[in-house]
């Protein structure tokens, strides 16, 4: 046989698509080409008509009308809280937090709930192109194995507060249990974990001190709620003298390891702090619309060279798991608060959501764009509906036209999650049955009947 002609190499899967958005180079789009897939891994990005010559593939998947993806990565939630969607809303986060949902929770929270509230998220992420997750919550050992058992992409949170939880009661059992969780997943390839101190207002010095050094020593990250209401920075200001930031600060917390969420409420000298010091931030302009928490300045903060990903928060607080809208929302209201309509474009925006999500959660080495040697974790998006015709700019419209679904096709580490819009693995019936059995047992314990 010649150098010119050499026999196919087999794959397991070749995915054709009209237009292929690898995210990475930035700003990007190729028509007509396709994602080659072997082992869970992507192994080779070219155009359709060679990709046929060079691979001979079990499957191949054919999109001409498509979008093909990197898949989304939804950088803070709390998905147990998906059963409680709808239960609190158009009230300050305080009087929420404080008056609805932690009474609620702390009748409700446990194994059973954690598991059966991730399940419900698990479906509604992947028939929205979400991927991957970075998850803040209780019964962290529960999230895990759910997670893991559908085969879906997560960092988990460790929880650290200053008061006994159904998950722990005392600062030691905190941190112990943590220490568990974390040994058992810690070389598992979709799980991983974080340190997850609720927020400045829930965790004392000390604590803060010691997530510091066990994050370093665990080299794991730490994700919390930070300067997500002025009344959080007048607060500190009132019991420390300084504000959030700079309390973490003098306890050594801003740095590379920091997913520091929501940050409506920020200076241009904690702007530039931030991007000295490496810190992630994550955007999540609706439950941030929706509390009336503010605006977080997502331009002057992209510009400034930090870091931003974009997150739902919790279903408690949004009401959903979007991402496509929240995308679509971070966009257009960046450009509104700063002034500006040509800030946070489209391409910054999917970045946002996919690499940008990836890099702050510590997975930006495996997922968040479309490389080869990457994850497979691809979406597909279908293009052809009426709402984003004609297609003038790809993605234009995944960003400011498309629904999620709209999303055909998903795929983590190569294996199919969503199949031509059905999912895979997953008894909806039943999904949806244990939703409404929950509300049951919840409206029984709210009006005590």
């Amino acid at each position: 046989m010649s150098m010119q002609d050499p026999s196919p190499q087999s794959i397991d899967l070749l995915i054709e698509a009209g237009h292929v958005v690898p995210v990475e180079p930035h700003a990007i789009v190729l028509d007509d080409h396709a994602v080659a897939v072997h082992r869970g891994e992507i192994v080779a990005v070219l155009p359709i008509a060679e990709a046929r010559q060079r691979f001979a593939p079990t499957q191949t998947v054919s999109r001409p009308q498509s979008a093909l993806l990197p898949g989304l990565v939804n950088a803070h939630t709390h998905n147990p809280m998906t059963l409680l969607r709808g239960i609190a809303d158009d009230l300050p986060l305080m009087v929420w937090l404080q008056q609805h949902i932690w009474p609620v929770e702390a009748a409700v929270i446990g194994p059973e709930f954690v598991a059966d509230g991730i399940t419900l998220a698990l479906a509604e992420m992947l028939r929205g192109g979400t991927t991957c997750v970075n998850e803040n919550y209780f019964f962290p050992d529960v999230q895990a194995a759910v997670y893991r058992q559908h085969g879906f992409r997560a960092r988990i949170g460790l929880p650290v507060i200053d008061f006994p939880t159904a998950w722990a009661s005392s600062d030691d059992e905190y941190f112990d249990r943590a220490g568990e969780v974390h040994d058992q997943w810690r070389d598992d390839p979709l799980i991983a974990t974080a340190f997850a101190p609720h927020a400045p207002y829930t965790v004392n010095d000390a604590n803060f001190e010691r997530v510091r050094m066990l994050a370093d020593q665990l080299d794991v990250p730490i994700h919390l709620h930070l300067h997500e209401t002025a009344q959080e920075v007048e607060q500190s200001l009132q019991q420390y003298g300084q504000r959030p930031i700079a309390r973490l600060d003098r306890l050594g917390l801003v740095n590379d390891r920091l997913i520091a969420v929501h940050m409506t409420q920020l200076t241009e000298s904690e702007i530039h702090l931030c991007a000295e010091r490496g810190v992630s931030v994550v955007h999540c302009p609706e439950s941030n619309l929706k509390l009336a928490s503010g605006f977080c300045p997502a331009c002057a903060l992209e510009r400034a060279g930090v870091n931003v990903a974009i997150g739902t928060d919790g279903v408690a607080s949004n009401n959903d798991l979007d991402m496509f809208g929240e995308t679509r929302t971070a966009a257009i209201l960046a450009k509104a608060v700063a002034g500006d309509a040509s800030g946070f474009d489209a391409f910054t925006a999917l970045r946002a959501a996919t690499l940008g999500g990836a890099r702050a959660i510590g997975f930006g080495d495996r997922v968040g764009s479309i490389e080869v040697g990457k994850q497979a974790d691809l979406i597909c998006v279908d293009l052809s509906p009426i709402e984003t015709q004609p297609l003038h700019h790809v993605v234009s419209q995944l960003i400011y036209a498309t629904g999620r679904h709209q999303v055909s096709d998903v795929w983590i580490a190569g294996q199919p999650k969503l199949r031509e819009r059905a999912l895979v693995g997953f008894d909806l019936e039943a999904i949806v049955a244990n939703a409404r059995q929950w509300r049951d047992r919840i409206s029984t314990l709210r009006t005590g009947a």
